[in-house]
Parts: C-alpha cells; sequence; structure tokens
C-alpha cells in the first residue's frame, strides 16, 4: 500500500466515525479515490495536487464524457481527502479547491403522473404474487414511496417503533446528514401498513425492522426492492425506481397545494431551494397561479 493510499484510509475511518458519513458516501470517497489512483498511477502525497486531479477530470470528461454531476461528486470526493490531509498537516494547502466546480443543469426532476401513480399501485396489488407475505409487504413499500417520497434507505432502515399507526406518523431517524424528520401518513398509507402488520404477526416475525424479510426473521435484504420493482416495471410498463417515487411525492404534493415549506419539511430538505426545484414540474400548480395575473383585456 503506498504513501497516499493508506492516508486516505484513515481518511475513509475519519470520516465513518468523526463526520458521520453514511457507508454509501464512504463506498463513493472510495471508488473516486481508486479510480483516480488507477488512472492518474499519483502515489506520493506531495504530487496529489491541483494539477494531477485538474488532469484527470480533463481526461475524464474528454475521453469518457462525465456530466458535470459526474465530475462535481467526484472532485468533491478529492477535495475533501486533501482537506483532511491539511487538517494533519500532510499537506501545507488544498490548491485542489481551486479547481471550480462545473455549472449544474437546472432540469426539471422526472416524476410519475396521478393517472400513473395510480397505475403502479395498481399494478403491485394485481401482481401474481407466490407468497401473501410477498403481496402485501410489496403493496406496503411501493405506497410508502408514492405517499411519504422516503428515501430507499430510509425505508429499510425504519423500525417498528418508527410507524405510529394510531397516530399516523413515521418517524425518520438520522436521515440523509443524520436528521431526524416527522412524515405524516394519509389513510390509504395506514391501510396498506395494517394490512401488512397483520401478515408480519402471522408468520411471528419479532426483529425491530418494519419491513422483515420473507424466510428469515431478520432486516428485509437489499436486493429485495430491486427485484420487485424490476417485477412491477415489466407489467405495468412505466420505467420506475425509487428515487422516481421520492420526485413523484415531492411534485404531486405540490400539485395538491400543499405549501413548500411544509413539504420541505417531509423531504428532509437542509435547504427549502433543493425543495423549490419541484415547482419547474408542477405544470398544474402553475396554471392555478397564473390566474391570479391581475390585468383583464
Amino acid at each position: 500500500m503506498n504513501e497516499l493510499h493508506f492516508q486516505h484510509q484513515k481518511f475513509l475511518e475519519y470520516s465513518l466515525v468523526f463526520k458521520g458519513n453514511t457507508e454509501r458516501t464512504i463506498k463513493g470517497f472510495r471508488s473516486s479515490f481508486k479510480q483516480f489512483q488507477k488512472q492518474s498511477l499519483v502515489e506520493a502525497i506531495e504530487r496529489f495536487d491541483r494539477d494531477s486531479v485538474e488532469t484527470w477530470i480533463i481526461k475524464g470528461k474528454l475521453e469518457s464524457e462525465w456530466s458535470p454531476k459526474t465530475i462535481k461528486n467526484k472532485l468533491q470526493d478529492l477535495q475533501l481527502f486533501a482537506d483532511y490531509l491539511v487538517q494533519k498537516k500532510l499537506k501545507t494547502e488544498n490548491d485542489i479547491r481551486q479547481i471550480p466546480r462545473p455549472k449544474l443543469p437546472k432540469t426539471i426532476p422526472k416524476h410519475l403522473t396521478r393517472d400513473e401513480s395510480i397505475t403502479v399501485l395498481e399494478w403491485t396489488r394485481n401482481f401474481p404474487y407466490k407468497y401473501r407475505y410477498d403481496k402485501f409487504r410489496s403493496i406496503a413499500i411501493m405506497a410508502t414511496f408514492i405517499f411519504t417520497g422516503i428515501r430507499l434507505t430510509e425505508l429499510r432502515n425504519l423500525k417498528v417503533c418508527d410507524v405510529d399507526i394510531k397516530n399516523r406518523n413515521i418517524t425518520v431517524r438520522e436521515g440523509k446528514g443524520l436528521k431526524d424528520r416527522m412524515i405524516p401518513m394519509n389513510l390509504s398509507l395506514m391501510e396498506h401498513l395494517e394490512r401488512y402488520l397483520i401478515e408480519r404477526k402471522r408468520l411471528k416475525k419479532t426483529n425491530p425492522y418494519f419491513f422483515s424479510a420473507m424466510r428469515q426473521d431478520s432486516q428485509m435484504g437489499e436486493l429485495v426492492i430491486k427485484r420487485m420493482f424490476i417485477k412491477i416495471r415489466e407489467k405495468c410498463k412505466i420505467h420506475i425506481y425509487p428515487h422516481l417515487l421520492r420526485h413523484t411525492f415531492a411534485t404531486l404534493m405540490l400539485e395538491g397545494g400543499c405549501d413548500i415549506f411544509s413539504l420541505s419539511k417531509m423531504m428532509g430538505h437542509s435547504d427549502i431551494k433543493t425543495t423549490t426545484i419541484y415547482l419547474s414540474a408542477t405544470t398544474t400548480h402553475l396554471r392555478e397561479q397564473i390566474i391570479k395575473h391581475p390585468v383583464e383585456f
């Protein structure tokens, strides 16, 4: 293991323990660094500088057609590592911070319409499942995505104690940015979750995770949702994935009249500016607003 690689391993441990970064974030740090070192052949700390990183980024753009978002993410990963080296006095300055980040295009988030959302839910309910538990768990999962905008990792990590059917609340603990938030559930979601809990109890599941594995009394595996989405996608002919349903929740909530501040809280956004991107996708909401123009002719 070369000098730079060794220090990056220490950086990953530091980020996990003291910065509270998730395993997914750590995986991203590791991937960016591994790719940089393999392609740049930089092994010494003194050679890890603006020139080497800039050359690598330019090569990635020209040869692999990296998108602005890809460049931004990889650059940020290496800049944070360089910050760590400066903090540990292994570099005198972080000149990698001087590399400008590309501007990201302001695209309208992809989302499902109201009718498409209903179609997905209906196909999820009517799919020919082999086991009852799989059926009611799948319906509960799809409904939770569409009616709460929850992230995939957050859904998998929900505990039984986080889902309060009586008071119709779901508590997301240590979501993105290690923030807790509460999401109210509507009546439709409550009914689907109650039906799933009946099946969970029937199979005598006692583990703390709300969405349990089918054969073991343990947390649901990562591939369960992936396989479920593939099955439903093939049946309903609509390209769906968990984060698309998060965008769908936000867009439909605004179209239904939800205020941007409340939506921001339910989405778990640190900055309300992040939530405002969904305003551009809500054509129904915009049409309702345009009639407020005071001039008549």
